[in-house]
């Protein structure tokens, strides 16, 4: 029943929504985020400069600090974050994204900018969102340049990272001082694993390597559920290495299932199997793409609702961002599944060429965002239906693996 489920969604999208190989072109799509990103780089100083800048709801800690990337607009106003926030490396990786695709000296040295404002965080071991804050910015630039100082800040990094293991609990710890979770290990942490896998590669080290293996096995225990959708937060006991409680943060129920936790499952156990070819690795991700495409409130459009499991779909915000991630990652888990890899591939160009048939911004709009439409979090009404850098990063990453693709050439 799965495969055929499957195969009908592919031919639905095909036949539909596979339009950006028509009707906006690769190149046309490029110029329009080289135009948005031009606006960007412009609005980033006028907002220092003038004050206007919107700077509430930024990470704990963050006060006082320069800010220094994009996150999302809040009441039109730029967003601008501290390199402390989870979202300050986005930019950056889209200004890498720009450089890899066009050559252009120009967005090399937009790269090296802001990537650069970033370094500082390579000892702060208040966070988990090492992978997120320093991969894809360092890491984007190091994969172009092969800079050796951005190597440095790599492994640094992921030493940095690794200090938040717990070994009793088997996971890489959260978020710092909330009351509500002791150990709190929310599907997010599945993308920071990247940094680790690279930190081995880099050094021949495999410390950081087992690190990842056992955080992503003890999520695999933990964290999904036999229909293969993932809780957000998951509690440990430190000392037993128990789980405590099951619970969300971001989605409309501790049992629902969050669209974009789904996602980073997604992507993480895909690129899980990327860096160890550990079967169970591939297999969960297929599984979790299942779930996700076969839904009951997956959409024709293919951007997912914020949640799957909210009852008033479909009155409540979409989430691009999810859906960026989500064919991000489907590109490269085509590569390694033999019976549905060409499946994943049409899902992933239906996906993409919806978001940028319908969800891309106008030009000189938005500040400079390419995609609108994403939810960060509904139930606090945070930054809903706005855009959101990382929305943007994913996009772009997609687009590019989309392009290596059809070009026969490697993604990585």
């Amino acid at each position: 029943m799965r495969r055929k489920v499957i195969s009908s969604i592919v031919i639905m999208v095909s036949g539909t929504n596979i339009l950006v190989a028509q009707d906006a072109k690769l190149s046309i799509v490029f110029s329009d985020a080289e135009k948005q990103s031009k606006l960007m780089l412009v609005e980033i100083p006028k907002a220092k400069t003038t004050g206007s800048a919107a700077t509430t709801g930024v990470t704990p800690g963050s006060t006082g600090q320069e800010l220094v990337s994009p996150r999302t607009l809040d009441s039109n106003k730029l967003k601008l974050v501290s390199s402390r926030d989870w979202t300050s490396g986005f930019f950056p990786g889209v200004l890498w994204f720009l450089y890899e695709y066009t050559g252009k000296q120009e967005w090399k040295t937009a790269a090296e900018k802001y990537t650069v404002n970033l370094e500082r965080e390579k000892t702060n071991g208040g966070t988990h969102d090492m992978g997120f804050k320093m991969y894809c910015s360092f890491g984007g630039g190091y994969k172009l340049t092969k800079d050796a100082h951005y190597k440095e800040v790599i492994i640094e990094s992921a030493k940095t990272l690794s200090t938040r293991f717990n070994p009793v609990a088997g996971v890489i710890k959260s978020w710092d001082n909330r009351t509500r979770w002791k150990y709190p290990v929310i599907i997010d942490n599945m993308m920071n694993l990247e940094l680790l896998f690279a930190a081995t590669q880099l050094t021949g080290d495999s410390s950081f390597y087992k690190i990842a293996i056992t955080h992503a096995n003890t999520t695999m225990k933990n964290h999904y559920r036999p229909d293969y959708s993932s809780y957000h937060v998951v509690d440990y006991d430190t000392v037993s290495g128990k789980v405590i409680q099951k619970t969300t943060h971001q989605g409309y129920a501790n049992e629902s299932a969050w669209s974009r936790g789904q996602a980073w499952g997604l992507y993480g156990f895909t690129m899980c199997y990327r860096f160890t070819k550990d079967k169970k690795y591939l297999q969960q991700a297929e599984n979790i793409a299942a779930f996700m495409t076969l839904h009951k409130n997956f959409p024709k459009d293919l951007v997912p609702y914020y949640d799957y499991d909210d009852p008033a779909i479909p009155h409540v915000p979409k989430d691009a961002s999810a859906a960026a991630v989500m064919a991000s990652a489907l590109y490269e888990l085509s590569l390694y599944s033999n019976k549905k890899g060409e499946s994943y591939k049409r899902i992933a160009d239906a996906i993409l060429g919806s978001l940028t048939n319908n969800y891309r911004s106008p030009i000189g709009e938005n500040k400079g965002f390419i995609l609108i439409h994403s939810t960060g979090s509904k139930p606090s009404n945070s930054e809903v239906d706005v855009p959101l850098s990382y929305a943007d990063y994913y996009y772009m990453e997609a687009l590019l693996r989309s392009k290596k693709l059809k070009e026969k050439k490697s993604l990585f």
